[in-house]
């Protein structure tokens, strides 16, 4: 890899496979089509069991967009050669938000299925939910997350244009300006991602509540959107001509952050089940007690186990994370974990007798991220492989001796 012939830094030379992304689009097309014709069968024979499915694949390609989001934001503030090579990947993934906001429509019309403060009935009953009926409510989530999505959109597409700007222009002036765009992306993000974290996961046990909530959702969507992006980065390094532009100090770097955001989710999860046990408090502990239990047991220990321990191990090694194929296999591994992860912070609320698992959960997360991944792959279409303009690309596209 480090031997690759580099490509002259013009635009023309780095035009993606249209072929084989656009045969990637199709087929992901259909299998989400599929997928989604099933899960309105299944809506019409249980329409409680859809929406509660709906929710989990409706945040886990969430967690994929603005995970990508903000590994961006990151870039551009941080700077290096590993962000450039995958920047093209990061933008065409922020840059369907319009359509993952789309998702969140049919949700909204089965909250009362979903959510014990939208049903009027519980909350008349309840003395916490009617506490609460004043912040949380429909109207209220609803308005919330119509904010959060105009503002994660405007921000994607603020540096998405720029980055197209320094391609048909470019300034020096330019990458400035996408850092001083992407501080406050990122800053933002982690807020507005904590009151949809509440929101939208948090609320299903509404007794319940932790005050490091939203921050190991932030962690766990770095995680998804960089697990993606170099399963995407693997299937374009087989192909001209982004296979000249990946050399084994871009995948070592790659891997180095995948291990540190394994270790940060990690680290949030851990603090979280501490800061609960020491306080011991009924309306706290009902959160673990409940996954500690029965078959949901099992599903704690293998997010454990291959959430965390599994890639820690592999990770650990610089010659594994120098190898792209076998980093890509980890982050096929966390991809799944993530929609393993999301299960496992609601479903219990819904069924706290023991684990449960209807077909409709898997089948809508194959139907959302088949129809994202067709929109991913248009969009990954529509501009060269690297930002060819940027002034650290040279120095990026340096082939070092040892990768």
């Amino acid at each position: 890899m480090s031997e690759s012939h580099v490509k002259p830094l013009r635009a023309a030379d780095w035009a993606p496979p249209a072929a084989d992304i656009a045969r990637v689009g199709r087929v992901a097309l259909v299998v989400g089509a599929v997928c989604a014709a099933a899960s309105l069968a299944g809506f019409v024979a249980n329409p409680v069991q859809f929406y509660r499915s709906y929710l989990v694949a409706f945040c886990l390609v969430l967690g994929v967009t603005l995970g990508s989001l903000a590994i961006q934001a990151l870039h551009h503030m941080t700077g290096g050669a590993w962000g450039l090579v995958i920047r093209r990947i990061l933008e065409a993934s922020s840059r369907t938000l319009p359509l993952v906001a789309l998702f969140a429509v049919p949700l909204l019309f089965g909250l009362r299925h979903v959510y014990p403060w939208a049903d009027p009935a519980r909350v008349a009953t309840d003395e916490i939910l009617h506490h609460r009926a004043a912040y949380m409510n429909p109207t209220g989530v609803i308005l919330r997350l119509a904010l959060c999505f105009a503002v994660w959109t405007a921000f994607a597409f603020a540096l998405s244009r720029l980055s197209k700007k320094q391609d048909d222009a470019p300034s020096s002036g330019l990458e400035r300006r996408m850092q001083l765009v992407a501080a406050p992306a990122l800053a933002i993000y982690c807020l507005l991602i904590s009151v949809a974290s509440i929101d939208l996961l948090m609320s299903t046990d509404p007794h319940w509540y932790s005050a490091i909530y939203g921050i190991y959702v932030v962690g766990g969507q770095a995680i998804s959107g960089l697990a993606f992006t170099l399963l995407v980065a693997l299937f374009l390094a087989k192909r001209e001509p982004f296979r000249a532009a990946v050399q084994q100090r871009h995948v070592h770097d790659w891997g180095k952050l995948l291990f540190a955001f394994t270790m940060l989710w990690a680290y949030f999860s851990v603090s979280q089940l501490i800061i609960i046990w020491s306080g011991d408090l009924p309306e706290e502990i009902t959160f673990y007690k409940a996954r500690v239990t029965g078959g949901w047991m099992a599903v704690s220990l293998a997010l454990a186990l291959f959430q965390f321990v599994v890639p820690f191990v592999f990770l650990l090694s610089a010659n594994f994370k120098k190898h792209l194929g076998r980093l890509s296999v980890i982050a096929a591994l966390l991809l799944f974990m993530r929609g393993v992860d999301l299960f496992w912070l609601v479903a219990p609320a819904w069924h706290p007798e023991g684990l449960s698992i209807h077909w409709l959960d898997a089948a809508l997360p194959a139907a959302l991220f088949g129809l994202w991944l067709a929109a991913f792959a248009r969009e990954l279409a529509r501009r060269p492989l690297l930002p060819v303009n940027d002034p650290d690309l040279p120095a990026a596209m340096e082939v070092h001796a040892h990768g």
